[in-house]
């Protein structure tokens, strides 16, 4: 496990770490304020797993985030939170807009913003932590044809390359998701593809708890 006793993560992103948490504020703490996803799967799977970890769970993603929405609130959200890891699951907005929005163009973000806002975040902060893991944005596609599941890969591999540049770990989530779609129909994972369903966040969930080399024996 490289999450060390006593540490403070931190889940930043969209809708998909959002995920109906107790708002306004981080949630943290009893009676479920994390939401209903991913982050509250993993806060549950390190306290009944490694409970001597004594592991802070904090999640302060919101719903309809960019990478420009995290600039924002960044000092707030994350700076003055002061995290031991930090963990970012961001892109699927920025995508979304350019297929559901395609005439709204300010609503965009293109890949070339994308990639020098989210590096100058974490060019802020890297050197803070003890820890990072950059999650790549997905979409729940089979067809890697598909426009949308085109342009969300492309995404995808602008965070590998900052996951390679920061020393992250890099959890792509895309590909994990590629390996149980054979077995289910899209719906069955995410009612429009991006939102998942419980199942969904649960391979979210491992995805990243893999990556920080939780031991499920």
């Amino acid at each position: 496990m490289l999450i060390h006793p006593n540490s403070k993560l931190l889940f930043n992103g969209d809708s998909i770490t959002d995920a109906d948490r107790k708002q306004p504020g981080p949630s943290e703490g009893l009676f479920d304020p994390m939401g209903r996803g991913y982050v509250t799967m993993v806060d549950s799977l390190l306290g009944a797993v490694y409970p001597q970890l004594h592991t802070r769970v904090v999640n302060v993603g919101i719903s309809g985030s960019t990478v420009r929405d995290l600039a924002g609130s960044w000092q707030t959200n994350v700076v003055d939170l002061k995290p031991d890891w930090l963990s970012i699951m961001i892109g699927t907005n920025e995508v979304w807009r350019q297929f559901d929005s395609p005439t709204q163009k300010e609503r965009h973000v293109h890949p070339e913003e994308y990639e020098s806002t989210y590096a100058s975040l974490l060019e802020r902060t890297r050197m803070s932590l003890k820890g990072l893991v950059l999650m790549t944005p997905f979409y729940i596609e089979p067809n890697t044809r598909d426009a949308m599941r085109a342009r969300m890969d492309e995404y995808g591999q602008i965070v590998k390359r900052l996951a390679e540049k920061f020393e992250a770990v890099f959890v792509d989530t895309q590909a994990t998701f590629d390996q149980v779609l054979p077995h289910y129909y899209p719906a069955k994972l995410s009612w429009d593809r991006v939102h998942p369903s419980q199942t969904g966040h649960m391979i979210l969930a491992k995805a990243f708890l893999d990556g920080v080399g939780f031991q499920w024996g």
